[in-house]
């Protein structure tokens, strides 16, 4: 994380860095010296700096050109969020009578952005699904979500393919569901959840609505762990090739790769089975 104070030379087509500041460089080199290297770098297909900042407290709902076969449609915003404070997710329901009813939640386990983005969309279509909506269309600002969620980008980190499979379950109760991007700047009902006395345009005789909110422990895809037909647990082809070196009969070369990626995450420690995370502390 760092910024850059820069500011125009005299023929205005070029920046010059004046200080750079940076948490990540402060022992290793000093902000001058880099604001040196920054400046001598060429800007190609320059654009001037925006000297107007939007208001945060000014907030804006995103507002759809309605076609007249989606007039029936619920619409669901998501967004998910990762911090050094945390994780969070939000989404918002919009009926097709202009009802808004936000949802947010804490994770209170280890994640990514992508994973938190997929909770978000999760928790949106599964609130949908308790009003017995049957029309849909999902949107987000999180482009690699959507487009794999509408099968036009391959799936090839194995934290996401089961938030991939757990949400094509949950399509199979709609009659119709899409999925669409909209950039972040549009996508500031969900962003705006902490400042809904400024969000919200209640009427005089109307009440805001509700927010739900949960602390959810486990990932949301875990509801579609089924009981292995063996009777064995899920990890026990995890802890054979970490005892063994073994593999599952008939199992393809790719099953091999990802069962030995998951396995470097793991610590046999005599039967007990230890999973690591990212500060190396064994759970």
């Amino acid at each position: 994380m760092g910024c850059v104070l820069g500011q125009h030379d005299e023929s205005g087509k070029r920046e010059w860095a004046i200080y750079y500041l940076s948490k990540k460089f402060t022992k290793a080199i000093k902000g001058s010296a880099l604001a040196d290297y920054l400046a001598q770098q060429p800007i190609n297909d320059y654009q001037p700096m925006h000297i107007e900042f939007p208001d945060k407290d000014i907030m804006a709902l995103f507002e759809e050109e309605v076609e007249d076969e989606d007039m029936d449609k619920w619409v669901v915003w998501f967004d998910g969020a990762s911090n050094v404070l945390g994780h969070g997710i939000e989404a918002v329901l919009a009926s097709p009578d202009k009802q808004y009813i936000p949802f947010i939640a804490r994770l209170c386990f280890d994640c990514t952005n992508n994973i938190a983005e997929y909770e978000a969309c999760a928790l949106g279509i599964r609130a949908v699904i308790n009003f017995r909506v049957k029309l849909l269309k999902v949107y987000g600002d999180s482009i690699l979500v959507i487009h794999q969620l509408k099968g036009e980008w391959e799936t090839r980190d194995h934290k996401l393919v089961p938030y991939q499979a757990y949400i094509r379950k949950l399509k199979e109760l709609f009659d119709d569901i899409s999925f669409h991007h909209i950039p972040r700047e549009e996508n500031q009902m969900v962003e705006a959840l902490v400042t809904l006395s400024s969000m919200f345009k209640v009427s005089p005789h109307g009440d805001l609505p509700y927010i739900e909110f949960k602390c959810r422990v486990e990932p949301a895809h875990c509801c579609l762990i089924e009981e292995e037909e063996d009777g064995k647990p899920w990890y026990f082809d995890i802890k054979r090739y970490i005892k063994n070196k073994e593999y599952p009969p008939e199992v393809s070369d790719n099953d091999k790769r990802t069962l030995r990626r998951l396995a470097a995450n793991f610590l046999l420690s005599g039967n007990v089975l230890y999973k690591s995370n990212h500060d190396m502390v064994l759970l």
